[in-house]
């Protein structure tokens, strides 16, 4: 190493500990400049070094008041056992933004804890976008499983599935799901499942102490359609059924009861863990998913739920 790279490290080792003790201990400049024998201005740079480094993260945990209030009357409404609102953004259309960072918080924290937990995941955009924002992680105590099958329909690996993510980035013992999303056949569904290698595998879902799943909606922009695992008549069958949304691939409806048949009779994903037991989850917002939100949280589909400002307004105007 020359000696320009020894004081490029050295400097960012400086800025990691100015940027800890302003952002984490609560030092004032003035504080940080006497700790480490550096002028304020000095003190003031390396601060701003942290940040434009990107090694500080950032989280925003002032209660706005507004969330916290739609937060409780969800929770109140709804029966629901867990709810975080997450401010909106007026000028995004984005049906991930604030709820996965948010989701890869309570995510993290769960995994921060030393008494061991089973941990159950579905899949979808907004469960792919938070288990990336989740920091590396030693967690050898927990289990991750996933409820649903990680093949696509022309054998390769499906891309929102996220149980390889999340076992790249934590370091938790992991239980894929080696199978389809959607068999071709009922008969074909069954034998899959009946599968030694599978059995153990859909008994430690059931066992889950908290879940986390997305809600899909079933527009003409349905992801189960989108990524290929319906066809557009399987689609157009499910709508008239009065399929409104699917977690995990089973599709239900306003009333958040299963469609029987059409494809729900070949789906391989794990049943949803108990909810009177365990936390069920679910990560969504946005008008086009709100009739499945509704449904899921009206027939307690899901016992939690992370959204934003708008999506909960209107749960509770719609209700």
């Amino acid at each position: 190493m020359n000696s320009r790279q020894e004081t490029g490290n050295t400097r960012l080792d400086d800025a990691a500990r100015a940027g800890w003790l302003y952002y984490v201990a609560g030092n004032t400049q003035d504080q940080i400049a006497a700790k480490l024998g550096i002028s304020r201005q000095t003190a003031q740079r390396l601060v701003s070094l942290a940040m434009s480094e990107g090694l500080i993260k950032v989280r925003v945990d002032h209660p706005i008041a507004n969330c916290l209030d739609l937060a409780a009357r969800l929770k109140s409404r709804f029966a629901l056992d867990l709810v975080e609102v997450v401010p909106s953004d007026p000028t995004s259309s984005s049906t991930t933004i604030g709820i996965a960072e948010a989701a890869a918080a309570e995510i993290e924290r769960r995994l921060r804890s030393a008494t061991p937990i089973v941990m159950a995941i579905g899949t979808g955009r907004t469960l792919k976008a938070a288990i990336e924002q989740l920091p590396p992680m030693e967690c050898p105590q927990h289990k991750v499983v996933s409820l649903t099958g990680n093949i696509s329909p022309d054998g390769s690996a499906a891309f929102y599935n996220v149980i390889f993510t999340m076992a790249d980035r934590v370091k938790a013992r992991s239980f894929p799901m080696p199978l389809p999303v959607i068999a071709s056949s009922p008969e074909e569904r069954d034998m899959l499942l009946s599968q030694p290698m599978i059995q153990p595998t859909l008994a430690l879902a059931a066992e889950a102490d908290v879940t986390f799943v997305g809600i899909g909606d079933l527009g003409p922009k349905a992801p189960l359609y989108e990524d290929g695992f319906i066809s557009e008549g399987e689609l157009k069958a499910l709508q008239k059924a009065g399929g409104v949304a699917e977690i995990v691939g089973w599709v239900f409806d306003r009333e958040g009861r299963m469609i029987e048949g059409i494809t729900n009779d070949r789906v391989s994903s794990a049943a949803l863990p108990s909810r009177e037991k365990s936390l069920v989850i679910a990560l969504a917002m946005g008008d086009r998913k709100l009739p499945g939100i509704l449904a899921a949280v009206n027939r307690r589909l899901v016992n939690g739920l992370i959204t934003d400002e708008r999506t909960a307004a209107a749960l509770l105007g719609g209700a």
